[in-house]
């Protein structure tokens, strides 16, 4: 058995219906590329984050959360941005997708708003930064490429020790990474293709007024593409991170 195929996947998740968290798991078996048995999850809403679980994982992952912001303060959100800050301390490979990518930046000392004057609701072009043509995972797509998004709240201010590896025409930050860390965020939804995508957008429709006419809904799931770019980037992402070290 090859170390890829040996490893075991943490993802972090902040889900409140039992559909849509199994959808979010299945959605990073996808795009990460493993086996069911390679993935264990951990609810934000019910399951304590030990520093102790780090030990039997060799990656964790944070997924999106359409209920929940990045911006509040929860009963559980000082001790899941300290597991973060574990995480970067024992420099485990770790990976955050759109509000897990905001988490990495709050807990990490960068800053989150919410600006729904910027929400960006399905598929978007992102351009690479010149840090993001020279990076480890990234610099095997396209200098502009496609992404599917789903957000209103965003980073405005990156932690000191982050690097800007990518953006969108509207706004900053649409990935970074941490200088001398296996730690990336990306704004976009590196686990979603264009019919999953379509699947969380009709689920959390409500939480999102920016798409609230049928106008703009029917608009922005036309806009929807495929995103051929991303659908390796976690993958990538373990085997260059995360295969090498495991043991």
């Amino acid at each position: 058995m090859s170390r890829f195929e040996d490893l075991n996947v943490l993802l972090i998740q902040a889900r409140s219906t039992d559909d849509i968290e199994v959808q979010e798991q299945e959605c990073f078996l996808e795009r990460c590329r493993i086996d069911v048995p390679q993935l264990s999850s951990r609810s934000v809403l019910r399951d304590p984050l030990g520093e102790g679980l780090l030990d039997e994982y060799d990656a964790i992952m944070i997924g999106g959360a359409g209920e929940f912001s990045a911006v509040d303060d929860y009963d559980w959100m000082p001790g899941l941005l300290e597991f973060i800050r574990v995480c970067y301390d024992r420099r485990i490979p770790t990976f955050g997708a759109c509000w897990g990518h905001q988490l990495i930046a709050r807990a990490l000392g960068g800053r989150v708003v919410h600006d729904s004057s910027r929400a960006e609701m399905g598929c978007h072009p992102v351009t690479l930064t010149d840090w993001g043509r020279k990076d480890e995972i990234f610099r095997s797509f396209p200098g502009r490429f496609l992404a599917n998004m789903g957000h209103h709240d965003r980073v405005v201010e990156l932690p000191d020790d982050a690097i800007e590896l990518a953006r969108s025409d509207s706004q900053p930050y649409q990935a970074f990474r941490i200088a001398g860390r296996p730690m990336y965020g990306t704004q976009f939804h590196s686990e979603l293709d264009a019919r999953r995508e379509r699947e969380r957008l009709y689920r959390y429709r409500e939480h999102y007024p920016e798409i609230g006419s049928d106008a703009s809904f029917k608009a922005v799931l036309e806009n929807l593409a495929e995103t051929s770019e991303v659908d390796h980037l976690l993958h990538d992402f373990l085997i260059t991170f995360a295969a090498d070290n495991h043991t």
